[in-house]
């Protein structure tokens, strides 16, 4: 096998972003993303602060959502929730781009909008993903967006939220890594449930998959290398959330 167990764990932020969750479930999350030693926990916003708390001193990284899950926030609501999230500890911010001003050519906009927000988490010295939700564009829609996250230095291009009408394909993966500079970053989210799907994302260029099937992909990456199952603890709550 050509990786090894951290490889791939690292290449995983833990989603928590259903809205059904409960604290329980978040908290549970939480310790489940600790103890496969994931690369973040993206979860509901209003959960960040004591979920940085937890990940604290840890290498799993606290990340949450911008814009969410339609992007139509204004710029000025987009920017305030990026700083409310760094405030509270966010070290990668996932960012839905304006879906609507895309789909209406206003480049310009969209461009001011992602920048918006790529500059307030690197001066905070945190990173950006920007969420393109590649089932509602056309590939000159996504290529454009890959030029423009490339021009304002986001971190990542994500293909999706999870919550439209599809997730990450193999070829908008192709397209987003052929048309993004090579420092940005590519993440897949939306589809990737098994150990074999995101080994083929990775031999395509991608560096983070989204996902809410952890335990499932990376209990069988653990099998496969021969390494030990890994027993979760029970999480404790913490007061006020």
């Amino acid at each position: 096998m050509d990786f090894v167990y951290q490889d791939i764990s690292k290449m995983i932020d833990h989603s928590l972003l259903n809205p059904t969750l409960t604290v329980s479930d978040l908290e549970s999350g939480i310790e489940l993303a600790l103890a496969y030693n994931v690369a973040s926990v993206c979860i509901l916003p209003y959960y960040l602060k004591p979920c940085a708390e937890r990940l604290s001193g840890s290498t799993v990284k606290a990340s949450s959502t911008i814009g969410f899950p339609h992007g139509g926030h204004t710029r000025a609501i987009k920017q305030a929730e990026a700083k409310r999230a760094i405030v509270d500890g966010c070290e990668e911010l996932d960012m839905v781009v304006n879906i609507s001003k895309v789909l209406s050519g206003d480049w310009d906009y969209v461009r001011g909008d992602i920048k918006a927000v790529v500059d307030v988490a690197h001066e905070a010295g945190q990173k950006v993903k920007v969420i393109f939700e590649n089932c509602y564009l056309n590939d000159d829609q996504k290529i454009r967006l890959c030029e423009i996250c490339s021009e304002v230095g986001a971190d990542w291009v994500k293909t999706s939220t999870g919550y439209g009408t599809g997730g990450a394909t193999h070829e908008d993966l192709k397209l987003m890594r052929a048309h993004s500079a090579e420092a940005v970053q590519v993440k897949a989210a939306g589809g990737v449930r098994d150990l074999d799907a995101l080994l083929a994302v990775r031999a395509l260029g991608v560096t983070r998959c989204g996902a809410s099937a952890t335990k499932t992909i990376l209990d069988e990456c653990r099998s496969r290398l021969g390494l030990a199952a890994i027993t979760i603890g029970a999480p404790k709550s913490p007061e006020g959330y």
